[in-house]
């Protein structure tokens, strides 16, 4: 004997609350988890240029400001306090880079770089971005 099976075949249907519950925990989660960077310090606005390269050490970074402001090492210094350290790092032949602004007087990195060649500071380095 042969039984006859009936076979109903639904429509199926999507129940996309747990699909956006999901997309929701992982928005939440990625949100959570990646970190953003920020650099803390004195914002610069270097200039451009082609032949630049990437250092990897320990530098003396004297960093003068679009309203001439001059920091060593992202603290604020005055003019004997930036020929004393300055001499400071020549005696370590420590390199140094001077990170200067786009607007920043070209008179102020030429007294920065005056001072290095009075003391004798060895490797002087001008930051720029690539």
């Amino acid at each position: 004997m042969r039984f006859k099976r009936k076979v109903f075949l639904e429509k199926g249907r999507l129940d996309i609350a747990p699909l956006i519950d999901v997309v929701f925990l992982l928005l939440i989660f990625f949100m959570l988890t990646s970190s953003f960077i920020f650099q803390p310090g004195i914002r610069v606005n270097l200039p451009k240029a082609v032949t630049s390269e990437v250092l990897q050490k320990e530098l003396l970074i004297v960093t003068v400001t679009d309203d001439n402001e001059i920091f060593i090492n992202e603290r604020p210094v005055s003019g004997d306090e930036l020929v004393s350290r300055i001499t400071v790092a020549a005696r370590d032949a420590q390199p140094l880079l001077i990170k200067a602004d786009k607007k920043a007087e070209m008179g102020k990195v030429i007294e920065i770089w005056d001072i290095c060649r009075q003391v004798d500071v060895k490797q002087i380095n001008i930051a720029t971005a690539q």
